[in-house]
């Protein structure tokens, strides 16, 4: 089983991490969503609450196919804990699928992998990454897979699950919930080895 982890943090942005951990666990993934602190229960930017299966911590010694970062007001934690940046960075090395939305991108500046990458995130961080695609909702580059916000985590998601899964699967999902399933366009052949990202090797 393919298996993905998702970091929660207080201050998350509920919609974009809620979106895409459903959908990739109706087509299939184990979605392991990892509290960054030792306490389980995270609090979202709305206040909504959720249980974490495991802490972050926990969760370090395993391999991921993919990584999801979500967005809203809590990153500047992604950003503060060194931990991420080390998982964005090993995930890239291997060639695995890293994914994030909305503020997140800027963990991956952070962690070296923008400049480099065609990508986009919300309007708000746009100072801090130049270059940022604005006139694409869902943006794949090789490995990587950016989106602008809350407005488009179900397309996030759903372009996670054909990174994963492949569009015949992404395509049964969006169906099965109404939605409208256009995928990224990636400058990159989906069948091409995975590739180390700005020089990282294995």
């Amino acid at each position: 089983m393919l298996s993905v982890l998702v970091p929660l943090f207080d201050g998350f942005e509920e919609l974009e991490a809620v979106a895409p951990i459903d959908l990739l666990r109706r087509a299939g993934a184990e979605v392991v969503m990892a509290s960054l602190t030792e306490e389980l229960r995270v609090t979202g930017r709305n206040g909504i609450r959720v249980v974490a299966d495991t802490t972050l911590s926990a969760a370090l010694d395993r391999t991921f196919e993919c990584l999801v970062l979500p967005g809203g007001p809590g990153v500047k934690y992604l950003r503060a804990d060194p931990r991420v940046a080390e998982l964005v960075r090993r995930q890239a090395r291997y060639g695995r699928w890293i994914a994030a939305i909305c503020a997140a991108p800027t963990v991956l500046r952070d962690a070296g992998l923008i400049p480099g990458i065609r990508f986009t995130a919300h309007p708000s961080v746009a100072p801090e990454l130049p270059g940022m695609i604005s006139d694409r909702r869902v943006v794949t580059d090789g490995r990587v897979i950016t989106s602008r916000g809350a407005g488009t985590a179900i397309e996030f998601g759903l372009e996670v699950v054909s990174a994963l899964f492949g569009q015949v699967t992404s395509q049964s999902v969006g169906t099965s919930i109404c939605a409208q399933v256009k995928h990224a366009a990636s400058p990159w052949p989906l069948n091409r080895l995975p590739r180390p990202i700005l020089g990282f090797t294995p």
